[in-house]
């Protein structure tokens, strides 16, 4: 590697926004430079002098990034370049070759390299390569951005997700969505049941069709069967005239039952000869009436728990389970939190006219949070917090006290022994209480906790933990 040239390159480290690095390369020399180079840039680097080495460090971290030296003992540099594509398809590959060699380089960008570069090469050749992947994934990352706030706003009825669990609801709402069969959504108080509902009617073919939600939980026996099946006029005191119930007026659409666990048993059985049947009769009327209408049905409770305690009908809860989607709650997918929050308060901006930012200690204590009360909860806080903040940005000060510890839902790193322990079993508890908070995630829990992977890794080895 020779001297650099009199050209800088700058990029600002919020730009890189914490991407990691893996230099794989046998000659030391060439790591340590290559190294240096990348954290003055911004990035979290970290080398290796073998492929099997790099398959460790792919194994056990998120790499945006892999310099990969094709000469390397013991493996082949194409071989290592698929290897390390298997394990991390996202991760872009520059690989490093002499100027002998320059036709394996062009192998393997056709086999899925980003980039290549010939030895040797000066630092400032290293650093606009750098600068050029860092803007490639900057650009990956806000297409995929725009892709999510489409598919929330439009496609997906403002579901906000990437993690896993979402991407697994997503595909269940797609193929719920061209059906006709009921389906039953099952998930905590908060999880956005009915956004889930929405999305399976406005994704399908009778999206141009009535979406009618009805809430069980909130209207008394009566009112629900008026509700539902409509009634003729002196059916009861106060029906002075005939109406139509909504399983009527949701001709060709959707019925959103909410909270059908609520619903009395004697209205259950009205419910499933409905939906059986295809037809209903109204309060009051002698005459039945036929309907075309599609049932989704949602629910906070265990259902078989409530057919086994004679609660819930076994026949009716078999007609709504024909189709079924768990939704996850908030803590199962920590990793979308960050996005909820921008989303909410990129809403509250546009409302407002005033953009706002949060601080590191308010965002740390969001994660760590474990959300009872799942979206709905997370919904709230961000706007109570925007709404008393004094400036543009949110502070501890500005949560509710539930996030703060105030009143008795700690912050899951949180230690409420009165016992005196000693600072280091204080770092071991926060370390992996913070890790097992975040499903494991050791990089998200270090940037959180401001420590180095390295440092995070080496500590987890002295507590015996597997690192």
């Amino acid at each position: 590697m020779t001297a650099a040239a009199a050209t800088t390159f700058h990029i600002p480290p919020e730009a890189v926004n914490y991407l990691n690095l893996a230099i794989v390369d046998d000659e030391r020399s060439i790591r340590e430079v290559c190294r240096e180079v990348a954290q003055t840039m911004g990035f979290h680097a970290v080398v290796a002098d073998s492929a099997e080495q790099a398959y460790r460090v792919l194994e056990s971290q998120a790499i945006d990034v892999v310099l990969l030296d094709l000469k390397l003992p013991g493996a082949g540099g194409l071989e290592a370049l698929h290897r390390i594509k298997e394990r991390r398809p996202d991760a872009e590959v520059i690989v490093v070759t002499g100027y002998a060699t320059v036709q394996s380089a062009v192998q393997a960008m056709k086999n899925g390299a980003y980039d290549y570069m010939t030895k040797p090469f000066s630092m400032d050749e290293l650093r606009l390569i750098l600068e050029r992947v860092t803007g490639h994934l900057k650009l990956k990352t806000e297409n995929r951005i725009l892709r999510e706030k489409i598919k929330s706003r439009e496609g997906y009825g403002g579901i906000v997700g990437h993690a896993p669990e979402m991407e697994k609801l997503y595909r269940m709402i797609s193929k719920a969505a061209q059906s006709s069969h009921p389906v039953l959504i099952l998930g905590e108080s908060g999880t956005g049941k009915e956004l889930v509902a929405r999305s399976i009617h406005f994704s399908g073919p009778f999206h141009d069709k009535p979406f009618i939600p009805v809430d069980c939980g909130s209207l008394v026996p009566t009112l629900i069967e008026s509700e539902l099946f409509g009634y003729v006029k002196g059916a009861f005191t106060g029906a002075t005239q005939t109406k139509d119930g909504l399983l009527t007026v949701a001709e060709g659409g959707t019925v959103f039952l909410d909270e059908i666990g609520e619903m009395p048993v004697d209205l259950q059985a009205k419910l499933l000869r409905a939906i059986q049947e295809k037809e209903i009769r109204p309060v009051g009327s002698t005459k039945r009436i036929n309907i075309n209408v599609r049932i989704l049905a949602a629910t906070n409770r265990d259902l078989e728990q409530a057919v086994a305690q004679g609660a819930f009908r076994r026949d009716l809860y078999f007609r709504l389970n024909v189709l079924n989607l768990k939704i996850p709650s908030l803590r199962e997918r920590r990793q979308d939190i960050p996005l909820l929050i921008g989303y909410f308060m990129e809403r509250v901006a546009r409302q407002s006219g005033r953009a706002r930012t949060l601080s590191d200690a308010a965002m740390k204590a969001m994660l760590a949070f474990d959300w009872p009360g799942n979206v709905r909860e997370l919904e709230n806080c961000v706007e109570r917090a925007c709404a008393l903040s004094s400036g543009p940005l949110l502070q501890m000060a500005d949560m509710p006290s539930s996030i703060t510890g105030g009143n008795g839902h700690t912050p899951s790193n949180g230690d409420t022994s009165t016992k005196i322990i000693s600072m280091s079993e204080v770092e071991k508890k926060t370390i992996l209480n913070t890790i097992t908070q975040l499903n494991g995630d050791k990089l998200l829990a270090a940037r959180l906790l401001g420590i180095g992977k390295t440092t995070l890794y080496r500590k987890l080895k002295e507590y015996g933990s597997p690192a």
